[in-house]
């Protein structure tokens, strides 16, 4: 039987090829005010779903695709939870900047994961215990322990109002860091700062699938990732900071306290 890391590997690579094939040839609709879905993100999520369920079906199976509410599989330990398209917004309009997202979580602690950039051919891949991987290669966060020194990416929900935290810590961070990334990606931020290319990445409106396969990448290349006000962070959803680790960390929890979106926005 492959393992559950081969299993999630082929997954997200199957569904990669999918959303590819797809480019440019959807039709777009809203689930809620700027917040895109086509047929290929149902079409991702289709082939992921066919695919561990195949080889694990007592295994349960949350996708963001799935109706509202849906409710876990009575008696499974084990839950795939999966992103099948995210930056729906740069798929829709062609940037060449989205994945497929896809973790493996028994009884609320993720065992692996993988998210997979189908344009660039990049598997990112960890698993408990055992490392994080770019294309089987060994990744490290960068080590990088200043503000000034670090190149940060930032989430943004799909609407902005003005007088939302996410547009004040913003402006503090556009003072503090060496510059600032906005990606469309919140799984891909979370894997570029795993590898090392981001020292930074934050959010205010992550979902479990955003996230579950990023936080474990994270953890594993030396990392650190925790809620704005620097306590555990849940796997559910929720604001969140990732950082390379140590002193950077505390010194960009230092910087959202000084943009004053604490502590309320600290909590899921």
């Amino acid at each position: 039987m492959p393992s559950y890391l081969e299993v999630c590997e082929q997954a997200v690579r199957l569904a990669g090829a999918v959303l590819v094939e797809m480019l440019g040839q959807v039709t777009v609709h809203e689930k809620g005010p700027a917040d895109l879905v086509t047929e290929a993100d149902h079409a991702s999520q289709d082939t992921v779903r066919r695919t561990v369920l195949g080889a694990f079906p007592e295994h349960d199976f949350l996708g963001e695709e799935d109706s509202p509410g849906k409710h876990p599989k009575p008696g499974a330990e084990f839950r795939w939870i999966l992103d099948p398209l995210d930056g729906t917004t740069n798929y829709v309009h062609q940037v060449p900047h989205f994945c497929v997202s896809l973790a493996l979580a028994h009884r609320g602690e993720v065992l692996c994961g993988a998210i997979f950039d189908p344009l660039l051919k990049e598997c990112f891949t960890a698993e408990r215990g055992k490392g994080a991987f770019r294309n089987g290669r060994r990744i490290r966060t960068s080590g990088v322990q200043r503000l000034d020194a670090a190149l940060a990416a930032v989430g943004f929900p799909a609407v902005v109002h003005r007088d939302s935290p996410d547009l004040r810590l913003f402006a503090e961070a556009a003072v503090a860091c060496q510059a600032m990334r906005r990606t469309g990606s919140a799984a891909l931020n979370l894997a570029y700062v795993a590898c090392g290319r981001f020292d930074l990445a934050w959010s205010f409106t992550t979902k479990v699938w955003d996230i579950a396969a990023g936080k474990l990448l994270i953890e594993e290349a030396g990392g650190q990732m925790t809620r704005m006000d620097g306590s555990e962070m849940p796997l559910a959803h929720g604001p969140f900071i990732a950082s390379a680790g140590g002193v950077l960390h505390q010194q960009a929890l230092a910087m959202i306290a000084r943009a004053g979106v604490l502590p309320d926005n600290s909590s899921p």
